[in-house]
């Protein structure tokens, strides 16, 4: 069986060579499908051997890559991006499963490397993505973020790092605020097109919940400062979402009696929320009194 790999770029060029000679004696076809690059990515591409798709650019990858899937002749799909490589491992892995012939679709633990460090907590990690599968199993909807849909029978790849898909993620503080800008621009639209009405409530509420998911359920904590700027800038992309379907309202002001109720709704489920978990906040601070 034929195996393709197909990488979704915009202005990648110095990233791509590392992923692609990634893939040296394991794919028999590499489909890179570009939404207008403004660099040498296209030209990179095609010096590496890979098959050149163009795709109009939306700000997101998901509604190219059914496109790109369409573009591939392979039985078997290994989605990969542009700043991520495989390991030799992994590799070795996938092809024993595509001769056993037992499954559909992989779900392929990542190591995501933010500000020059892996991140082990946070919700970073396995961080388990479905990225190898039959072509004509796995299918993806146009929004951001979203979890494809399949069909057939799964598997997941043992949560190890020699398995890992090595994710050269976030590399500087701009690169996460100017992705942080897009995203939150492209949820605020999905939210509105959904019907969803702005409501001071969230822009407490929702920033808060990603805080706590992050850093607290998560254990971000256990990853020192990396792990407490990653739940800020988690946290403050759900508070920019919000915000900027406010501006899509034109800025509507509510009234003050409303705002000043949800407010304290939002402060009330905090308190009793943090007064259910008051152990674990008890645990984390005697620890990181320890370590002082």
């Amino acid at each position: 069986m034929k195996i393709s790999a197909i990488i979704n770029t915009f202005n990648e060029e110095k990233k791509l060579p590392r992923c692609i000679n990634s893939l040296k004696d394991f794919v028999d076809e590499i489909v890179v499908v570009d939404m207008n690059s403004s660099d040498r990515t296209i030209k990179v591409a095609e010096e590496l051997g890979a098959k050149v798709f163009k795709h109009d650019y939306v700000g997101y990858v998901e509604p190219a890559r059914n496109f790109a899937l369409r573009q591939a002749q392979g039985d078997w799909i290994l989605l990969i991006d542009a700043d991520e490589e495989a390991p030799e491992a992994l590799l070795k892995d996938l092809k024993a499963i595509v001769k056993e012939n037992k499954v559909d679709y992989v779900n392929l633990p990542r190591k995501n490397l933010i500000f020059g460090k892996w991140i082990k907590h946070s919700r970073w990690w396995p961080d388990y993505n479905v990225r190898f599968f039959r072509k004509d199993k796995v299918e993806w909807n146009n929004k951001i973020h979203s979890i494809p849909m399949t069909q057939g029978r799964g598997m997941e790849i043992p949560a190890e790092e020699k398995y890992a898909l090595v994710h050269h993620n976030y590399q500087t503080i701009s690169q996460y605020l100017e992705r942080n800008d897009r995203y939150s621009s492209v949820m605020a639209t999905e939210l509105v097109s959904e019907g969803y009405h702005f409501s001071s409530k969230d822009l407490i509420k929702r920033p808060f919940a990603e805080f706590i998911s992050r850093y607290y359920a998560g254990q971000g904590f256990k990853d020192g400062l990396h792990g407490l700027v990653l739940a800020i800038l988690q946290a403050n992309t759900e508070f920019l979402t919000y915000l900027k379907v406010w501006e899509k309202e034109k800025f509507t002001d509510q009234d003050v009696d409303f705002f000043a109720k949800t407010t304290q709704q939002s402060i009330n489920d905090l308190f009793h929320w943090q007064g259910k978990t008051s152990s674990l906040y008890q645990k984390i601070r005697l620890k990181l009194k320890k370590s002082i």
